[in-house]
This record gives structure tokens, sequence and C-alpha cells, in this order.
């Protein structure tokens, strides 16, 4: 048997499998934020407008600024912050859970857009205030929730929910100073 014609046509086979999967493994890593492992903009938006497209009226949008970062990172250090900024993003991974993603959008914001949340905000809150230990130290933590619930908006769409979270968000930091959402 002459393997040659097998061979001819399955070894670029295989050289173009491999090499798409490797492009496939760049971009999935190219959407995911190094420090915390959440998706980017770009990989969040793909996610969030998946989700406000197949159920508009079970859809919330939440921007996330943590309160106060700077100040951990002057007193504590850098090292110190990345530790604030990862306890946030796993502690929004887990209350997101099947129904829902997270994403960091840079610094200390954060967005989530999730299914069904009414009975779950005082869940977040809670969450989003516990304390993160680095070192020796328990960091006090706290941020500022903006919320966008789509079937509140006059046209369900995720740049009109983002704009409303964000004055929400805004809205709990009067006169432009931080301040603790309950």
């Amino acid at each position: 048997m002459d393997l040659a014609p097998i061979l001819a046509a399955g070894v670029p086979l295989v050289g173009w499998t491999s090499h798409t999967t490797w492009l496939y493994r760049q971009l999935s890593t190219a959407r995911r934020d190094p420090l915390t492992g959440l998706h980017t903009r770009d990989g969040f938006t793909i996610r969030a407008k998946h989700l406000a497209r197949a159920c508009p009226e079970r859809t919330t949008v939440l921007l996330i600024d943590l309160d106060d970062f700077k100040t951990i990172n002057d007193t504590y250090g850098h090292a110190a912050g990345d530790s604030v900024l990862a306890a946030t993003a796993e502690r929004l991974h887990i209350w997101c859970g099947r129904t829902g993603t997270a994403a960091r959008f840079g610094g200390d914001e954060f967005a989530v857009v999730a299914l069904d949340t009414a009975d779950r905000l005082e869940a977040l809150s809670t969450a989003l205030l516990r304390p993160v230990p680095y070192l020796d130290n328990l960091l006090a933590v706290s941020a500022s929730v903006g919320i966008s619930h789509l079937a509140d908006l006059p046209a369900p769409s995720l740049t009109d929910a983002l704009a409303a979270a964000d004055r929400d968000m805004y809205a709990h930091k009067p006169d432009g100073r931080t301040s603790r959402r309950r």
C-alpha cells in the first residue's frame, strides 16, 4: 500500500489543525485579564450581548468600582492592590455562577452581566465588603455598584445598560467621592 497520498493530505491537515488550535488559545488568552483571569472588555461584550439577546427581561448589568483603591496601593504597595483585585475578581466570579459573567475593564473597574439578580444583590454587597487578607493584614475594601436592568430600558441594549449602570454607580459617589452602597 502506498502511503504517500495519505501522508500528502494528512500532514497539512494536522499542521492546519494544530495552528488553528494555537490561534484559538491565543485569542482566548487575549480576552482574559492576566491578573484576575476574568474576561477583558472584548470577551465580556461577546458574552454579555449573547445573554442580553437571549433573555433581555431577566438580564442585569452591573458596574463595580473599588472605593479608595489608590489608598491601598499607596499604603501597602501594588502587590496588596493586586491581591484586592484578584479577591474581588474571585468574588464576582463565584457570585455570577453559571448565570452570568464578570470582567475587569481596567484598573479597579469591573463589570458583570447576570440573570435573575434581584434576590442575590445583597449577597454581592456582602461579598465585596469582606476584608482581603494580605500578609499579616486584613485590608478593608468597599465598592460602589451601579445596576441596570435591561427590561427597564427603553431600548434594551448592552451599550445603554452599561451607560445606565455607570450613571447609577456614580450616583452613589456623591460629589465625586467614594461611598459604600449597601
